[in-house]
């Protein structure tokens, strides 16, 4: 399975929300799907299935934004990680299964030192493991909960300082933000199967003759997220790898590389799958869309995207992290919505932003730090 692809990640979550569905639920069969190829003792085995019954007590029916339980996503991103690995430690897919544990289900007992005393059910999971472990995986658990007051940008640079005694948290972290990204979209199958988006975009720029895009079939598609809404998922993406490859967090581990790169590929076919919405539903004028290219193009070319920029400049792009994403007014992301010309040039500029990951290993975002995006000083 490519970990970054949507119709793969499709099928995996079918499969895993079948499984979920049964009564009773068979968690061997989930511990098997989980797992891929990765071999584990009959004690681990049983270990993996009391924390699975942990979690779907814990969880119980509670939802995701777009329907499905929430307990899919730490097993699905757990699986993500075992995909992406040649071999897993028992403790690293405890940790993948827990990671969100404090944050979605006894919040209370984050900053508590006497946190088997809020989780008596969690604490006779943790129980099964050897003491120095069970120290690990608190541990572990602590620096990948975003604490109730803490910025996102403290968050993950708080992670990644810890990062170096322990870059299995990386791995995980990359895993996480990896399903997210693949998680929001509820369709049939994916919306880019069977198009060369860059075919289109030559074509746009080049070609006299082309009519604009118009899939060959017919795609339903239901989400409660707009295209702005999913830029935002995708700028959080940026400001994690920017400060991944800023502090070098996953330089010498090859699951986290193979995760970031994931991450990364998966970033840049959802932008090109709200590029292509917005080509068919919002701005099909072909005269108007190469306008927007050139002018995206101009943008990128002179440097507006490799660093935060201030509001204060003359392009729609310039300010575009700190207007519109970083913005505690959550309306901002609606009126960005609203503004076709700017959601275009924005997505196009992320798929620049994300290419640009792939091409240069010493490529970040500069302006995004533990203290969150400021304009960065021109060099």
């Amino acid at each position: 399975m490519q970990v970054y692809e949507l119709g793969e990640f499709l099928r995996l979550s079918a499969v895993l929300h079948y499984q979920l569905s049964a009564q009773p639920i068979n968690w061997p069969n989930i511990l098997h799907i989980t797992l891929a190829k990765t071999q584990l003792s009959n004690r681990d085995r049983a270990i993996l299935n009391q924390v699975f019954t942990y979690l779907a007590r814990a969880y119980g029916d509670r939802t995701r934004r777009l329907g499905p339980l929430s307990v899919l996503h730490p097993i699905r991103s757990t699986a993500l990680l075992t995909r992406a690995s040649e071999k897993v430690e028992l403790l690293d897919l405890i940790t993948g299964l827990l990671h969100d544990t404090f944050e979605d289900i006894h919040p209370e007992a984050f900053e508590s030192e006497n946190w088997f005393e809020h989780n008596p059910e969690f604490s006779e999971v943790i129980k099964m493991l050897p003491e120095i472990d069970q120290w690990y995986l608190m541990e572990r658990l602590h620096w990948l909960t975003k604490g109730p007051s803490e910025s996102y940008y403290h968050y993950i640079g708080r992670l990644l300082n810890h990062s170096g005694k322990t870059p299995q948290v990386v791995r995980i972290k990359l895993a996480d933000r990896l399903d997210n990204t693949l998680d929001m979209r509820i369709d049939l199958e994916d919306p880019l199967q069977g198009i060369d988006f860059f075919e289109h975009i030559f074509q746009l720029m080049f070609i006299t003759t082309y009519t604009g895009y118009r899939p060959h079939n017919h795609r339903p598609q239901a989400s409660s997220m707009h295209g702005a809404q999913r830029l935002y998922q995708l700028f959080k993406n940026i400001v994690l790898i920017s400060l991944v490859r800023k502090k070098r967090s996953a330089k010498g581990d090859l699951v986290a590389q193979r995760l970031f790169k994931g991450l990364v590929k998966a970033s840049i076919k959802e932008s090109q799958r709200i590029a292509l919405h917005l080509f068919e539903q919002h701005e099909d004028a072909v005269d108007r869309l190469r306008e927007l290219m050139l002018e995206t193009m101009s943008y990128v070319q002179k440097g507006g995207i490799d660093a935060v920029t201030s509001t204060m400049g003359d392009h729609p792009l310039d300010g575009l992290f700190m207007s519109k994403f970083d913005n505690p007014d959550k309306s901002a992301l609606n009126d960005l919505y609203r503004d076709w010309p700017l959601m275009i040039e924005a997505t196009m500029a992320f798929i620049v932003i994300f290419l640009n990951f792939l091409n240069d290993p010493d490529y970040y975002v500069k302006g995004i730090s533990d203290e969150g995006v400021h304009p960065a000083p021109k060099e």
